[in-house]
């Protein structure tokens, strides 16, 4: 019952969208018409407007036509393959999804994939709370696979629940030669398109774009 509303006022949509844009082109013809009449009325009869200035403006009017009715109908074809996409990326809600994006943190400890510069002989895992404020720092491997963060400040003292992003800088010679952001599996909780473009959104509220989703499992007990 809801999808079938949902069809109809997208239809619906759609064809309220199509019938302003063929309103809006045939105001616009109208009004280049009256501009052209305008022009031979008032040209100067001793040098007249040439025949083929008034066919060159009027094909230049028609490919710009052509052209919005063709923007129109790639993104009618956009938002249906979007569509598309959308209810197979549904399937992924309830799975944890590996990204480089700020993590939920619930007490428990979370496990960070730091990615490795083999140029780099140190590295400095950086935490930052939710407004970007950096809260620890803290050497770990640089050819390290993963590790467990305990969620605790610099004095080792426990955070409170909320998203924190990690950043390592990889260092050589006690100089940075390389700053990227760590990754994490979160929970996705929702799928949404918004402008053509699919997002998960994930635990916590942080929304990240599908295609940089690097892998898929199924949700920790």
């Amino acid at each position: 019952m809801e999808i079938a509303a949902f069809a109809g006022n997208s239809i619906s949509s759609r064809a309220q969208a199509s019938d302003s844009t063929q309103k809006a082109l045939s105001s616009d013809f109208e009004t280049f018409l009256k501009m052209l009449t305008a022009q031979m009325q008032n040209q100067d009869p001793l040098n007249p407007i040439e025949s083929t200035d008034y066919a060159v403006q009027l094909a230049t009017f028609s490919a710009v036509e052509q052209q919005v009715k063709t923007n129109d109908l790639l993104t009618a074809v956009g938002r249906q393959l979007g569509g598309q996409g959308l209810g197979q990326v549904a399937g992924w809600v309830g799975m944890e999804a590996r990204v480089d994006a700020p993590a939920y943190f619930d007490g428990s400890p979370l496990t960070i994939y730091p990615p490795t510069n083999p140029n780099a002989d140190t590295a400095i895992l950086v935490v930052a709370d939710s407004t970007g404020s950096e809260i620890s720092r803290q050497p770990i491997d640089p050819n390290s696979v993963s590790l467990d963060w305990a969620g605790v400040d610099a004095g080792g003292q426990p955070l409170p629940v909320g998203n924190y992003s990690f950043r390592v800088e990889s260092m050589k010679d006690g100089k940075v030669v390389g700053a990227e952001q760590a990754q994490v599996y979160a929970l996705v909780k929702e799928a949404v398109l918004a402008d053509g473009v699919l997002n998960i959104v994930l635990e916590g509220g942080a929304q990240v774009s599908t295609d940089s989703v690097l892998a898929l499992r199924t949700a920790s007990s």
